[in-house]
């Protein structure tokens, strides 16, 4: 039996669209592959990702935003969430296949919202729109 293969999502600041990423990998494929986060820098959790994904029933408030310096493995596929994660994505030793799916970024979108409810609409699509892109996962993967 081989090991499942470790799934990276990788975003600048590991705080919001690859946490999301994250969380709803594991939701829907954690008994087929391993799903990890990171970023290029750590800027902490995002308070209205978590609030996001509590609101379809995933719980991502254990998380912690972390760099790729601190994973405890190192991965076999790399998933950009970002663009800057895409141009700033460090080399990874051995064979790491690279994929790059570029979301909005809810903070900056958010950052003008008069209300919490107006910001949280930021939030909300990103992650449908995440979701949406992970249904065809496996297929997007290395044989």
């Amino acid at each position: 039996m081989t090991d499942p293969l470790r799934i990276l999502f990788l975003c600048t600041g590991n705080s919001c669209r690859s946490q999301m990423a994250e969380g709803l990998a594991r939701d829907q494929w954690g008994q087929e592959y391993d799903f990890m986060s990171a970023g290029v820098e750590r800027h902490g959790m995002n308070p209205r990702a978590v609030q996001a994904m509590e609101e379809i029933g995933i719980d991502i408030s254990g998380h912690t935003s972390k760099t790729v310096d601190e994973l405890p493995a190192a991965p076999s596929v790399v998933i950009t969430v970002c663009d800057h994660a895409n141009e700033s994505c460090p080399v990874f030793p051995g064979e790491v296949e690279r994929i790059h799916a570029g979301f909005d970024d809810p903070p900056k979108l958010a950052v003008d919202a008069k209300t919490d409810e107006e910001a949280m609409v930021h939030y909300r699509r990103v992650r449908d729109e995440i979701a949406e892109y992970l249904k065809s996962l496996p297929d997007r993967l290395p044989r």
